[in-house]
């Protein structure tokens, strides 16, 4: 089966079906007027981000450090060369001088140095937001542009192919330089400028928050730039030039066009629970239009088609499921049911697991990391978040139950100076044990530079809880560490005495912040999230093979990793409704150097209290019925299967 689309991928097919496309020339002509903001409008802008980066904002210490950058500075100074007069005064004590227009900065030069600002912040979910008409519009060439590797002897070499093309808006007069352009063509220059310092250069622009991220989005931005958080090209066409299977050269002209888009993830809509951490730069490339979905042999329901499917996949006669999530956009209860149903389903393979999030921006906290639970026995300990210390977020955990467990920390901040609140997890450990071990097979995740916020919390959750192995086809993930809160959810947040310093952003613009970082525990219990990332036990260089054929070496390598890790079973079934007793069996495979990582024995626990310990033969318990008293109706149960080192490797509960 065809592997289904997904961002950038995705976003190509639904440009060919837009209908709302124009060149970017006519769009620019036609919006020039209506798009200026006035200097009232510009200075409230202004004012609300130095606001926000002084009071809210929870890496800005951080930020500081690792960049050496001063934004609230910046916006000072910016906002001073906006005031009436406030240019002219630096003049008058510099003379000569050539007086400059009395109202500076307008048009797209605002925007543009609003969005360099905030782009020093190397921060995706720290933003400002573009008004209409730009807000709801994207531009785009007709074709897709991705990273590959081929091995040339000892040597890696990099090569970045066009995989996708939408033939409907190339140009309608095509000459012979045109026959040969189609996907799998190597890209060289673009306007004349090697294809990687291109990259290098928009991936400057696109806030990533280390090196790897950096370039994987511009990459992933290349060719479809959201005008709510880019400005739009300077180019109102661009001249590629190709290499062919046969090495013969060509050069063609594409024109920018532009589409309108109207969808949102709906987890950057203003909320009261406020536990979203998104990157929405990449969720609007991914969501711009209605979702493509193909049928799958294990089926999901229909609502959950945009967020993950399910799959089988075969590599040496061996059967491993392939779970792919494109986001955690999505209640978190309906998704962690969904996810359970899918994976448990009889005809669902339980030689392994092979979890691919690639590209995936984030969504709701709770909706990634409550489904940790169903890959291992241990109990999972979710991430910690911390708010920065400051008189106004007091003011906003003092003001809802729900942020109270910090605020008494940012109160004692006073006497011990620190910088940040205790952590505190925003899933409770509670909710994210409720279930338990579901599934018995090995499992690995599938990381790239793209991986940012929920799904960075994911990763960081898998790695540190030691559910299984992660392989890379980035050095890093995208490291975006915090949890995120638009403007309207602060404005909603403070009390009636602090309103009034929230003032409505004029014309849809808008600013999110981050407000609450995020803090890994164990192994690396204490390590911030944000710029540091899930660093992969193992790395994959795409192939172009991966590129058009639905990531073929890629799994081959997933299912070699699966292959050297032990298996495991455990059934645990009650003989009747009364639950009065259970059916118990399990069974282990390992390497023959890995003897002692067999199953050595199960444990039952009734009620917290332990009632019976079946032996294992060569690995395995045979089916074993276990009665569990009088108060089996009411009682909770735990078994749990341990090898030789006695390292717990497979449980399963009821809990009343």
């Amino acid at each position: 089966m065809s592997d289904r689309e997904t961002g950038q991928r995705r976003t190509i097919q639904e440009i060919a079906q837009a209908v709302r496309v124009e060149p970017l020339a006519k769009f620019l002509r036609r919006v020039e007027r209506r798009s200026k903001l006035t200097r009232r409008e510009r200075l409230r802008i202004v004012d609300q981000a130095i606001l926000l980066l002084e009071m809210n904002y929870v890496h800005l210490p951080l930020k500081r450090a690792m960049h050496a950058i001063d934004p609230i500075q910046r916006l000072k100074l910016l906002k001073f060369r906006l005031e009436p007069h406030g240019q002219e005064r630096i003049d008058e004590a510099h003379r000569p001088a050539q007086r400059p227009p009395l109202d500076v900065y307008t048009g797209m030069q605002f925007h543009q140095r609003m969005l360099e600002i905030f782009a020093s912040l190397r921060d995706l979910h720290t933003q400002y937001f573009l008004p209409e008409p730009y807000k709801s519009h994207i531009a785009f060439l007709p074709l897709l542009i991705e990273q590959c590797f081929e091995k040339r002897g000892k040597r890696i070499i990099e090569k970045f192919l066009v995989t996708r093309v939408v033939s409907d808006y190339l140009p309608w007069y095509r000459g012979t330089e045109w026959n040969d352009f189609e996907p799998g063509v190597e890209i060289l220059y673009w306007n004349g400028i090697p294809i990687r310092r291109v990259i290098e250069v928009n991936g400057e622009t696109q806030a990533g928050s280390n090196p790897e991220a950096r370039f994987a989005r511009g990459v992933d931005n290349l060719t479809i730039r959201p005008l709510s958080t880019s400005l739009p090209p300077d180019e109102k066409w661009v001249e590629l030039t190709f290499r062919n299977a046969k090495g013969k050269m060509a050069t063609v002209k594409l024109d920018w066009m532009v589409y309108a888009s109207d969808e949102t993830p709906s987890s950057i809509k203003p909320s009261k629970k406020r536990r979203a951490a998104i990157d929405i730069k990449k969720s609007k490339i991914n969501e711009v239009k209605k979702k493509f979905f193909s049928s799958r042999s294990i089926p999901v329901g229909k609502r959950f088609a945009d967020n993950f499917y399910v799959d089988s996949k075969t590599f040496d006669r061996q059967v491993y499921g392939y779970l792919r999530i494109f986001d955690f956009d999505i209640d978190s209860r309906d998704f962690v049911k969904e996810i359970k149903r899918v994976i448990t389903a009889d005809d669902f393979p339980t030689q392994g697991l092979i979890i691919d999030v690639r590209g995936n921006g984030g969504g709701k906290i709770r909706a990634g990391e409550r489904i940790l639970q169903f890959f291992t026995p241990q109990r999972i300990k979710p991430e910690l978040f911390e708010f920065i210390n400051s008189p106004l977020n007091l003011e906003i955990c003092e003001n809802d139950p729900k942020f109270y467990e910090w605020a008494d920390s940012i109160r004692e901040a006073v006497v011990t100076g620190a910088t940040y609140s205790m952590g505190f997890p925003i899933s409770p450990e509670e909710i994210c044990n409720d279930v338990g071990q579901v599934y018995y097979g090995p499992v690995l995740l599938i990381t790239d530079a793209l991986c940012y916020s929920t799904t960075d919390m994911f990763a960081a959750g898998f790695q540190d809880n030691e559910v299984g192995i992660i392989l890379g086809t980035s050095d890093n993930t995208g490291a975006g560490g915090a949890n995120v809160w638009p403007y309207e959810d602060l404005r909603a947040a403070v009390s009636r005495k602090s309103k009034a310093l929230f003032k409505p952003l004029p014309r849809k613009a808008d600013i999110n912040i981050a407000m609450r970082r995020s803090i890994r525990v164990g192994r690396c219990e204490g390590r911030p999230l944000e710029e540091l990332g899930i660093l992969p036990d193992e790395r994959h260089f795409m192939t172009p093979n991966d590129l058009l054929n639905q990531n073929e070496d890629l799994l081959a390598h997933a299912a070699r990793l699966l292959r050297r890790k032990p298996l495991y079973a455990l059934s645990v079934e009650p003989i009747d409704a009364n639950s009065r007793g259970l059916r118990i069996s399990a069974s282990s495979r390992v390497q023959p150097r890995d003897k002692r990582k067999r199953i050595s024995h199960v444990d039952v626990f009734v009620s917290g209290r332990p009632l019976k310990t079946l032996a294992a033969r060569n690995g395995t318990v045979r089916s074993t019925t276990v009665f569990l008293g009088e108060l089996a109706t009411r009682a909770d149960w735990l078994v749990q299967a341990f090898d030789y080192n006695k390292k717990l490797v497979a449980a399963s509960r009821r809990q009343r």
